[in-house]
């Protein structure tokens, strides 16, 4: 029906200005334009339907009809209605000769409720992810998917896809005012939809389109959109698993890590990445052989380009879609579950790459990142950093982090690149950073965000863990927030790890004169709660292999090896290992290739994966060699001094009944005999490794699987050993029970 013209009034109309600002996609507010709007004296319809020959509106309730009028050549229709007409009306609309009906997004109401966006301004919307992005919900009766983002410094915020041909005039979202949230409820539509976010910048410059912050899947790189995928499901707890995990990670506990890039750990044929489900086939049963007690996952949030492995992520919501869905993901970690194996996964909340679809200027100004590059750019790596003192970027960055804990059940993070979030000036000369208010170079901001991480992930997910990357001697990183540290539950151990694969490279004869490298790490072994790591980073960027950089003869070059190897799960500290060190790749990662699973052939590849699996058995059996890894009480030294010889030996202690453990390792090629080391108790020692075993594809020389304590004093003990070192080689005892 048309109003008869005598009761119909033009005031209702908008202005000539608004209705040119909403076909330029410059009006700020559609909202106050669209829909349908009371009045005292009228109610009014107004629609933006660009190409439609004629639009007419529908009371669902009475079936009275109004034929809406063209107000412009571009496609705003409107009308006057009956007072009483349907906020449920819907819309029949004829183009190009078809005739389709919808429902308006622009006759809904508000999504998010003001506590909500309360809570996001102060920083403590602690499941913002449960609102922000793309859900789909039923809303005021209807079927639809609801979008929200934030972006308080944009003129105009759109929702674009294919649904609407990437025009960002057609669904122009609602802004909540000082909250800076941008919202709208787009009817009919569902999951699988790509999209994206058109933002027109303060200056009215249109900005590139960019994928979703709260996007829980993506198209798969190099393609960028965002898909409406939902929530992951939560999965299905395994067993005992939430309750058990606890002592997983306690500090007495034996941890062995397997760091994995997926990409790269196994390929398919053609080189094609595997899917989740298959790496979980070929992945969860390696492990379990090899005894790790559990894998540390390279990031694996979404990202553009391959060769940042993840470091650069741009979907910090998104598990990558190379190898599947989100609830792909979920079923590989609890496949791994299942098999009693923990899953970690490295966390970046240091930085953020520049590229144009991500976070990079995302409303047309310094949003999550610092304006000033001295504080937020990184020159190292190219990317921006995140402005820690704004609580929206907090809250952003600590409900990621319990995203991943609660909706994958992962079970810890390990924080990327601690230091450079601890120091203004890190990696920076003089005048190009800016000292805190006190006029220091400890960035005061993120001290407080790490704290509250660590704070909000004890409290909100017991049982998980946190550990940092972390390459200085800041105090206290694994300490509670409440004694003064940053509460992590672990630290990598960065400066064993230099120091040892120092000593390791020298020439066997030099290294009489490098014996502090192998004991320094001892005054400091206890001030935190270490992990011993030989992660990716010594095997990529020219460093070469583990194996490539011992020294000598092949024969030498694997005995260095296994006599590290044995060194380091002998020492205090829990363990990780990058993948193809357990059986000694040889040539340096490529993140572009599958292992070279084909060494396995050789024997004495297979050698070093037979004492990797054989050591993270002994390491979990053997109460002395993990249950006081992070004190004092359970480490002595035998002899720390005999730099001549290149061998070093110390005990390790348990509780008073479990046996200790004595722990050779000689580092020169030459096998020692009649070498006396001093033991606390008297009786049969048997040697429970021995890293130069045939079975290694050592020499196998050793002691004939145990010898006989001596009552002769030695190294201030009552009793001693009277052993034959084997070269380069590690031995490990325990007294036979």
């Amino acid at each position: 029906m048309t109003l008869p013209a005598e009761k119909r009034a033009d005031h209702w109309i908008p202005s000539r200005a608004s209705l040119e600002a909403l076909v330029r996609g410059e009006h700020g507010d559609p909202f106050s334009i669209l829909g349908l709007h009371r009045s005292r004296a009228s109610a009014s319809l107004c629609v933006f339907q660009p190409g439609a020959a004629s639009v007419t509106a529908i009371d669902p309730e009475t079936g009275e009809e109004v034929a809406l009028e063209r107000l412009n050549k571009t496609g705003v229709f409107g009308a006057e209605v009956p007072d009483g007409f349907s906020q449920r009306y819907r819309l029949r609309i004829v183009r190009d000769g078809e005739t389709v009906e919808i429902d308006d997004p622009y006759r809904f109401g508000p999504i998010l409720g003001e506590l909500d966006l309360h809570l996001f301004a102060e920083g403590n919307h602690l499941r913002l992810y449960e609102k922000m992005g793309a859900h789909a919900i039923t809303h005021e009766g209807v079927d639809g998917i609801s979008f929200a983002v934030w972006a308080p410094n944009a003129r105009r915020v759109s929702v674009v896809g294919p649904f609407n041909d990437w025009d960002g005039r057609l669904h122009a979202m609602r802004n909540r005012g000082d909250s800076g949230v941008w919202e709208i409820f787009v009817p009919g539509l569902g999951l699988g939809e790509l999209y994206k976010y058109e933002l027109l910048g303060p200056d009215k410059k249109l900005l590139p389109l960019k994928t979703d912050p709260f996007g829980f899947y993506q198209e798969r790189p190099p393609a960028t959109a965002s898909v409406v995928h939902g929530l992951p499901r939560r999965p299905t707890p395994v067993g005992t698993w939430q309750t058990e995990r606890e002592k997983l990670h306690s500090i007495n506990a034996p941890i062995s890590i397997y760091e994995v890039h997926l990409g790269s750990w196994m390929r398919g044929d053609g080189n094609r990445f595997l899917s989740y489900a298959e790496l979980a086939d070929r992945l969860v049963p390696y492990v379990q052989e090899l005894g790790f007690t559990h894998i540390e996952l390279m990031p694996v949030s979404e990202f553009p380009f391959d060769g940042s492995w993840g470091y650069q992520p741009i979907g910090l919501f998104a598990p990558t879609s190379r190898f599947g869905t989100p609830e792909d993901f979920a079923n590989f970690v609890s496949r791994f579950h299942a098999a009693g194996i923990g899953v970690l996964v490295d966390w970046v909340s240091a930085h953020f790459p520049t590229d144009a679809h991500g976070l990079a200027r995302f409303d047309g100004t310094a949003l999550y990142e610092h304006a000033d590059p001295r504080m937020g750019f990184h020159k190292d790596w190219n990317t921006l950093i995140y402005n820690y003192g704004r609580r929206e970027v907090l809250n952003f960055l600590l409900a990621n982090a319990l995203f991943w804990l609660e909706r994958f059940g992962i079970d810890g993070l390990r924080v990327d690149a601690v230091a450079s979030m601890l120091y203004l000036d890190y990696s920076r000369e003089p005048g190009e950073w800016v000292p805190n208010m006190f006029g220091g170079n400890e960035n005061l901001e993120a001290i407080a965000f790490l704290k509250r991480l660590n704070e909000l992930v004890y409290a909100e997910r017991p049982g998980t863990t946190t550990i940092a990357e972390e390459s200085t001697a800041w105090p206290g990183v694994s300490r509670p927030t409440y004694l003064g540290g940053l509460g992590f539950g672990f630290k990598w151990n960065m400066g064993w790890m230099h120091d040892t694969l120092s000593y390791m490279q020298e020439d066997p004869i030099h290294r009489r004169y490098h014996h502090d490298k192998l004991t320094f790490g001892l005054l400091y072994a206890f001030s935190e709660n270490f992990v011993l790591p030989l992660s990716h980073d010594e095997v990529v960027h020219g460093k070469g292999s583990l194996i490539g950089k011992m020294p000598g003869d092949r024969w030498q070059k694997f005995a260095n090896l296994r006599a590290y190897y044995g060194f380091m799960w002998g020492h205090p500290g829990k363990k990780l290992l990058f993948m193809g060190g357990e059986f000694a790749q040889e040539a340096e990662w490529n993140h572009d290739h599958s292992l070279d699973w084909h060494l396995l052939d050789d024997g004495m590849h297979r050698g070093v994966k037979a004492l990797i699996g054989d050591l993270n058995r002994l390491y979990r059996e053997t109460p002395a060699l993990h249950a006081f890894d992070t004190e004092s009480r359970g480490f002595e030294w035998v002899d720390a001094s005999d730099n001549e010889a290149s061998v070093i030996s110390f005990l390790r202690l348990g509780d008073d009944d479990d046996p200790p453990v004595l722990v050779v390792s000689n580092f020169t090629p030459v096998p020692r005999e009649h070498y006396r080391i001093g033991v606390p108790q008297g009786g049969r020692w048997v040697e429970r490794l021995n890293t130069d075993s045939a079975d290694y594809g050592g020499s196998g020389v050793g002691n004939g699987g145990a010898v006989e304590a001596d009552p002769k004093p030695w190294h201030g003990r009552p009793y001693s050993l009277d052993l034959t070192l084997p070269p380069l080689a590690t031995l490990i005892l325990e007294p036979a029970g």
